[in-house]
């Protein structure tokens, strides 16, 4: 069930298709926060994770008209176009790595430990995948188990916690997650 937000998503987007400037500069406002954090995140570095993100909006302008919102919500897509500029970026990183490290005999223990460190960027890319996908098929979950997961897990509230704060019975509360991890886990094995 698409929340308003996501309405006024792809409201934004598909005006965006159209060549509207203002809408795009709405969505850009929207997003930018979010991607840039998972780029400065995943790269470490500001002017990489700036230059990430400008790609990534290049791409969304040109891919605007092309976007199905049967597959996912406009900010899954734009997190998974952001994911993938970054893993492109870490690769390039490795690669360029590993022609400096050859290169120069002396700077080959410093490369190594460079080398590493992008190895370990691809470990956190790899999670960071995993996690958006997970995110999608979230937000695919009826509203109510949807809701009832993002507070325990991504808030952590407790089920007496987020029972008050939704004004609902604690078993209730309970049976929502129970039931959208079920279906979580069966979606994702998919």
């Amino acid at each position: 069930m698409a929340t308003s937000q996501d309405v006024a998503d792809r409201e934004m987007l598909a005006q965006a298709a159209g060549g509207d400037h203002a809408a795009f500069a709405k969505l850009y406002d929207r997003l930018s926060e979010p991607l840039y954090s998972l780029a400065i995140k995943m790269l470490g570095d500001a002017n990489e994770a700036q230059d990430a993100v400008q790609d990534v909006f290049v791409q969304i302008w040109r891919r605007a008209a092309k976007y199905d919102s049967t597959q996912s919500s406009v900010f899954s897509w734009a997190m998974l176009m952001t994911r993938s500029r970054i893993i492109d970026r870490l690769r390039a990183r490795g690669r360029r790595l590993r022609v400096v490290a050859s290169s120069t005999d002396d700077a080959n223990a410093e490369a190594a430990a460079d080398a590493s460190a992008a190895e370990s960027a691809a470990d956190i890319a790899d999670r960071n995948e995993e996690a958006m996908r997970v995110r999608t098929v979230l937000d695919k979950l009826p509203t109510d188990q949807r809701q009832a997961i993002e507070l325990a897990f991504f808030s952590e509230l407790t089920h007496h916690e987020i029972a008050a704060e939704l004004g609902q019975p604690l078993g209730t509360i309970k049976a929502r997650i129970r039931r959208g991890l079920l279906k979580l886990r069966e979606r994702i094995a998919r």
